[in-house]
């Protein structure tokens, strides 16, 4: 097994495609090829992480925070960053990062929160724009069944909790080819009319090379027409954060309390209690203060999150309580989640959950 082997099915989990702009994601250091001897997962790749992974024998680090994130200048040890890529270099160790990829991620880092919180009927709470796009092209009916099927097949026209959506209308197509052509239904230079079926299929953004690749392979023609557009409507599979409801409603001195205890958290800030229960739930992991408005408008009763700052307490407007857990807290089951994901992967292989605590704040 090859280190891309380990990135495929991660990206199943989390398509880079839909990371943030900002972010530094995928294999950040190594070759794709190498050959894997174990894999160890990390919430940060510190040095003594990669000392970790050298102990156990293990040459691909799965992190979510990516180590490299700003651009390097210079690799001379004068930096943390620095000198984990020159030791991870030095002891060929494969560094790849995941990071906002599974932050968008409908099983990722919210719903581990939610798992956590022991939340019900999640949902996206920011959907991400443009990851939906839609595929039309023309066959001849002939082909049609086919052609949708293979589609199908990897992907195309799955749409929320439904499979196979697909819409379909009749029409007459027309083409006449020159002496360079190899049509089909008819010789060179002719004119030629067909009854066709128009397929319209909506398909996820990471999906669109293998889906034109697909439409290439499944189609008689050989020019084969389609257009592809990007859709504005909401994707409620990918987004960040999510809401979520509690079985019971809390009152918010227990729920702080709940939350404290389930997320592990020395210590939590929040805006001043409302004397409100607490029932519908927002939450985000790692900063999350740019969601608070749409935590708001959701009508969520808590927002769960981290890095909120002095005047972000004063946009709960006594609409919201609003809930700082800590960065690493609110993050720090995320490991957890990518290792179990990968056991169940690859059953058979050393795929290892880092013990070193890289949470760099600490509580007194």
């Amino acid at each position: 097994m090859i280190v891309q082997d380990i990135i495929k099915q991660l990206e199943i989990l989390a398509p880079l495609a839909y990371a943030e702009e900002f972010d530094n994601i995928g294999l950040l250091v190594g070759d794709k090829n190498t050959k894997v001897s174990g894999v160890l997962v990390t919430l940060d790749t510190l040095p003594e992480v990669v000392d970790e992974a050298i102990a156990n024998g293990c040459n691909l680090i799965v992190s979510f925070h990516p180590i490299i994130f700003k651009g390097l200048k210079s690799i001379t040890g004068k930096t943390y960053v620095e000198r984990v890529v020159q030791k991870a270099i030095k002891n060929d160790i494969c560094i790849f990062a995941i990071h906002t990829a599974l932050d968008n991620a409908f099983n990722g880092v919210n719903a581990t929160i939610c798992g956590a919180l022991e939340l019900k009927d999640k949902s996206i709470l920011i959907p991400k724009k443009g990851t939906l796009k839609n595929l039309i092209t023309s066959v001849p009916i002939a082909q049609a069944d086919a052609l949708r099927s293979a589609l199908f097949d990897v992907g195309g026209g799955a749409a929320g909790n439904y499979n196979n959506c697909s819409f379909n209308s009749e029409g007459f197509g027309t083409f006449k080819g020159n002496e360079k052509s190899n049509p089909v239904l008819e010789s060179q230079n002719g004119m030629k009319g067909v009854e066709e079926i128009k397929i319209e299929i909506v398909f996820k953004k990471h999906l669109e090379t293998v889906i034109l690749k697909t439409l290439k392979e499944n189609h008689p023609y050989e020019e084969v027409a389609y257009t592809i557009t990007t859709l504005e409507n909401k994707n409620q599979h990918i987004g960040m954060g999510m809401l979520g409801t509690l079985e019971l409603a809390k009152t918010e001195k227990a729920f702080l309390k709940f939350v404290k205890k389930r997320m592990n958290c020395g210590v939590i800030k929040h805006s001043k209690l409302l004397s409100k229960k607490i029932k519908k739930v927002a939450v985000l992991g790692g900063s999350g203060s740019f969601a608070i408005e749409a935590a708001k408008a959701a009508g969520a009763d808590a927002f769960v999150s981290a890095d909120l700052k002095y005047h972000d307490f004063f946009s709960a407007e006594n609409q919201i309580l609003l809930l700082d857990i800590g960065h690493y807290e609110s993050e720090q089951y995320t490991k957890n989640l990518l290792v179990s994901y990968l056991i169940k992967k690859f059953p058979n292989f050393a795929i290892l959950l880092s013990k070193i605590d890289t949470n760099p704040i600490k509580y007194k």
